[in-house]
């Protein structure tokens, strides 16, 4: 049996040794706690959809293809972005998902009535989104661009225990028949996506109330006519077409 004495004896004939052990063993222990740490330290959204101009809205264009009336849909999201997470990112990109209003049975049923539709990037608005409260009116800031009215650029990078509220836009282009999205009690279920410069994606799944055209312009003059601006179609101060669906 070793006793006592002989393992002090041999740690002072190899205390070099043992230094240099120690040392390489503290490096060690530190690199791997480090590695841990770095792996620990990830960026969290959490979601949150704010009242005000979070709405739907779905209206025939006026255009025609074959025997369909063409139909628009446009949504708006109010969105809070919380990163309750342990390290800082950047909002990258933001994705709509809905159900479209397809009723026969078919594999378009499933796709998009089962499954989600998606718009897998925001559009720029015309106007910024504003109320008219009587005396006062309200700017409502965005999520993505920058607002006119103010001057102020976006701010899309949250540190640790930031939050940021925005406007974020949609357009689903042309349509006809059942694809658009499916309402039920004057409500339509989204799904949203927001995902960061590490690709991560944080959802939620939430209801907003499905509206005509002219209560959406209430709230942006130019609201459901991005595209139709952008190609000519109607100038920058119309408010486009009026016909719900």
């Amino acid at each position: 049996m070793i006793n006592m004495n002989t393992i002090i004896q041999w740690a002072n004939e190899n205390s070099g040794f043992l230094s240099l052990m120690i040392f390489i063993s503290t490096l060690f222990l530190g690199w791997v706690s480090g590695i841990f740490q770095s792996l620990m330290k990830k960026p969290k959204f959490k979601l949150k959809i704010n009242s005000g101009p979070t709405i739907c809205t779905t209206f025939v264009t006026g255009k025609r293809y074959n025997d369909y009336d063409l139909h628009r849909t446009a949504i708006s999201i109010y969105l809070g972005v919380s990163n309750i997470g342990s390290a800082p990112s950047s909002i990258q990109n933001v994705w709509i998902g809905y159900h479209w209003h397809i009723k026969p049975i078919n594999w378009l049923w499933f796709r998009y009535r089962i499954l989600w539709y998606w718009i897998k990037k925001p559009i720029n608005t015309m106007e910024d989104f504003q109320y008219n409260f009587g005396d006062r009116i309200k700017i409502y800031p965005s999520l993505l661009q920058g607002i006119t009215t103010t001057k102020k650029a976006p701010v899309t990078y949250l540190e640790v225990g930031k939050s940021i509220n925005g406007v974020v836009y949609f357009e689903q282009d042309d349509s006809w028949g059942g694809c658009f999205p499916t309402s039920n009690n004057g409500k339509v279920k989204l799904r949203i996506v927001v995902i960061d410069t590490f690709g991560k994606k944080f959802k939620k799944t939430f209801w907003v109330p499905s509206v005509n055209i002219e209560e959406a312009q209430k709230y942006n003059p130019a609201f459901g006519a991005s595209f139709a601006i952008m190609r000519g179609e109607i100038e920058n101060e119309s408010v486009g077409v009026k016909n719900n669906i």
